[in-house]
């Protein structure tokens, strides 16, 4: 009962705020006004003729309602969305904002016979040999779109095709190998480009598409193995460092392209990665935790698939093999029902999926993006993994997508969520511009209440002062003592408390001078006297009876300085000497778009944090200003 009790009073407050919240909002635009010039209004008291005052103005009402909206989103949002300060994702840069991910065209959902995906867009062949590109096509850099297709490719159709980080290679029914997108890095192999490894000439004119098995795209490179078990690869030998060592190599089934290697399932049932040795920790479905070597004695291999940075291997047992970083789970392997085997598997980019014999599908990995919440049973299924996406076949068929759609603000060029930076940062800079407002209106307190009251050699003493701290130049300083705290070995906390302290500190100086003003014309009044007469101390009288009086100053001086400090973190964020990366603020997300590429070709990476930044301090500083107006007894209310 207590408990029922202690809900029903907390549900009934929020409903009082909200409804307060929308009689506001009604009053101010449905015209219900108070008459001040009526004798009833003359007897209300002044506090409820301010608030009548305030809430006359539209543009006060709708910017209060904007701020405190903007204050419920940084301190509730963050608890909703997912934020990992040191995420990064290559294959993930300069995202657009949209929802187009796994957007899989209609035309194609019912006669599917290939999906492949490396990156944030994603091909598919149909059974009629077309091809379609779906996600985020548009390559701003160098001004190309992945949907232009080329003509010989709509033309004839094709046979395989697969999606790279940046490139597009397609073998059409004619036997050409068409690729599209960048190919700065030699991703197309057709042109010499240094540190890129050619297609070798004997492919480059025709290639009989019945010979091939398999065509692959990576991080800027690409890979073909025949029937025969020939291998032909080219690309950036920078980005998959063994690229060369599988050149002339004629017994693989099956290649993988992991971010920086590639993997070949052999003919005789096992896998290389050339002469380096990149995979050495495992977990086995029947071992458990052990090194790789271990895992694979005994063991035929008959499938592979791959991850940024892991690989999964199917023996012919059964035998399911994670090897590689372990970073999103992919060691937490599926368990299946007694009897039941995988019999496919995929990769994306953090996450495995894979088909058993009784046509149940399972996924594990990464699953932010719940890329592995996939479910159902299909009689002739099969899985494809996109980037962050899974795709289930039956037959021909899409049955089931699941994963990354998109996002609302886009990526900035770290492959990070503009979106959720810009709430935990905003929750960062607002967090900080208000400590800074408590810092520097408590000194400002401090300084013009003593200095009012009291006067004489005190006042000269804290206005000298009061002057020599407006001397400092203050962003010019605010950076030095910023600069000087990187050389400490501080935690970022402590960094981003020091951060606001020197911001109150360095800001009182306005506020302490308007307080000291207000006090000495209050001390003069006959309150102040009496207050003296019946015996009340001094500092009592200072900060009981007079400082009460100057309120109003004070609390529209905070107002404004609010979004001053506001204003300040972000600066000094922006130039680089506030809050730095990783850990967001809305002015450092500006720092790092602080060059003419981005402004021209990702304009959502500075145009939201410079539009949440500037509804705050525009809402603020109108508030800000119908509060003076609202509290100032010369201002004319009717």
């Amino acid at each position: 009962m207590r408990k029922e009790s202690w809900l029903r009073r907390f549900f009934q407050r929020v409903k009082a705020f909200f409804a307060r919240m929308f009689g506001w909002v009604k009053r101010a635009f449905t015209g219900n006004r108070i008459d001040f010039k009526t004798e009833e209004s003359r007897i209300e008291s002044p506090s409820k003729l301010v608030r009548e005052a305030f809430f006359r103005r539209k543009t006060a009402v709708v910017a209060l309602v904007l701020l405190v909206g903007l204050f419920l989103f940084v301190f509730i949002a963050p608890s909703f969305v997912t934020f990992d300060v040191n995420y990064t994702d290559p294959l993930q840069q300069n995202v657009a904002p949209s929802y187009s991910l796994r957007s899989v065209p209609k035309k194609l959902q019912s006669k599917v016979a290939y999906i492949d995906g490396f990156s944030d867009f994603t091909v598919g062949v149909a059974t009629d040999g077309k091809l379609y590109v779906w996600g985020n096509t548009e390559n701003r850099l160098n001004g190309t779109d992945f949907k232009e297709i080329p003509e010989s490719v709509r033309k004839h159709g094709v046979c395989f095709a697969s999606a790279g980080k940046d490139h597009i290679i397609a073998l059409t029914k004619t036997g050409e190998i068409v690729g599209w997108g960048d190919k700065s890095c030699g991703q197309y192999g057709v042109e010499p480009v240094l540190n890129a490894l050619p297609m070798p000439e004997s492919f480059r004119g025709y290639v009989e598409p019945s010979a091939v098995k398999q065509l692959l795209c990576g991080y800027q490179a690409s890979a073909l193995v025949f029937q025969t078990g020939e291998v032909c690869v080219w690309g950036n030998t920078n980005a998959v460092r063994n690229l060369s060592e599988f050149v002339g190599r004629t017994d693989a089934t099956k290649v993988a392209f992991t971010n920086s290697a590639l993997v070949a399932l052999l003919q005789d049932g096992t896998i290389s990665t050339g002469r380096e040795t990149l995979f050495t920790t495992a977990v086995s479905s029947r071992l458990g935790n052990t090194t790789l070597d271990r895992a694979l004695q005994g063991e035929r291999i008959v499938e592979l698939a791959s991850t940024g940075k892991c690989i999964a291997l199917l023996s012919d047992n059964g035998t399911l093999i994670v090897s590689g970083a372990f970073e999103n789970g992919e060691n937490d392997l599926p368990s299946l029902q007694d009897g039941e085997k995988f019999v496919a598997l995929d990769g994306g980019t953090r996450h495995f999926v894979g088909i058993t014999d009784r046509g149940n599908v399972y996924a594990w990995g990464h699953n932010v993006y719940g890329q592995c919440n996939i479910h159902g049973k299909f009689s002739n299924g099969k899985v494809y993994a996109g980037s962050l996406q899974t795709y289930v076949v039956d037959g021909n068929q899409l049955k089931d997508s699941v994963g990354l759609k998109g996002y609302l603000m886009g990526t900035d060029g770290r492959g990070r969520d503009v979106f959720a930076r810009i709430v935990h940062g905003g929750k960062t800079t607002m967090t900080i511009g208000a400590v800074a407002v408590l810092v520097s209106s408590f000194i400002a307190i401090l300084v013009g209440c003593i200095s009012g009251y009291f006067g004489g050699w005190i006042d000269t003493l804290l206005m000298r002062i009061t002057e020599i701290f407006s001397s400092i130049p203050f962003l010019p300083f605010a950076m030095l003592l910023s600069q000087i705290i990187k050389y400490y070995n501080v935690s970022e906390t402590t960094r981003i408390l020091i951060i606001m302290l020197i911001l109150g500190a360095l800001s009182w100086t306005g506020l302490a001078r308007m307080i000291r003003g207000q006090v000495l014309a209050e001390r003069e009044k006959e309150f102040v006297t009496a207050a003296k007469a019946i015996g009340v101390k001094e500092h009592k009288i200072a900060f009981r009876h007079v400082l009460p009086n100057v309120v109003s100053v004070i609390f529209v001086s905070m107002t404004l300085d609010f979004a001053g400090c506001l204003l300040t973190e972000s600066s000094l964020s922006y130039l680089g000497f506030g809050v730095q990366q990783p850990r967001p603020t809305w002015g450092n997300m500006l720092n790092g778009c602080n060059n003419s590429t981005i402004i021209q070709k990702y304009w959502w990476q500075w145009l939201f944090p410079a539009l949440f930044l500037s509804l705050a301090v525009v809402c603020i500083n109108v508030i800000g200003d119908a509060m003076r107006d609202a509290l100032d007894p010369k201002n004319d209310r009717g």
